[in-house]
């Protein structure tokens, strides 16, 4: 490359311009540096349903439902990727064990409230005492 004359001097003229852009310069450009060599590969990309697996997990323990039906997509995306579904199976067996203490919960709650509801429909409105036990039914 050659050095521009000095201003002033008037019979200096811009080189063209061919619209091709210049030569990459490898001590210029990093980017025009080769790949990483065989013995240091890129790592593969994270398979598509390890962040649904920790969310499955996370949400089993707080609403185990949606946890569960998380886990669920989440094993079903990585087993197809061919990655562990360690998290996934994880999820899915804590969403469904408290999935069904909730459902026990629930069916023990329900039946509780329904055999007050039945002793009050019996005895009437009042305080009632029966087998030591006190009702106040209105």
């Amino acid at each position: 490359m050659t050095n521009p004359p000095p201003p002033g001097d008037s019979q200096y003229t811009p080189p063209a311009w061919d619209g091709t852009a210049p030569a990459a310069d490898p001590s210029t450009n990093p980017a025009a540096y080769p790949v990483a060599g065989p013995g240091y590969a890129t790592p593969p990309p994270a398979p598509a349903g390890n962040g649904l697996a920790i969310a499955g997990l996370v949400l089993a323990f707080v609403v185990a439902p949606l946890g569960l039906i998380l886990s669920i997509v989440a094993a079903v995306k990585l087993g197809k990727a061919g990655a562990s579904k360690g998290l996934a199976v994880a999820g899915i067996i804590v969403g469904a064990v408290i999935t069904i203490l909730w459902i026990i919960g629930i069916v023990l709650l329900v039946t509780v409230f329904a055999n007050l509801f039945s002793m009050c429909a019996d005895l009437g409105p009042g305080v009632w005492q029966v087998d030591g036990v006190t009702y106040t039914c209105s």
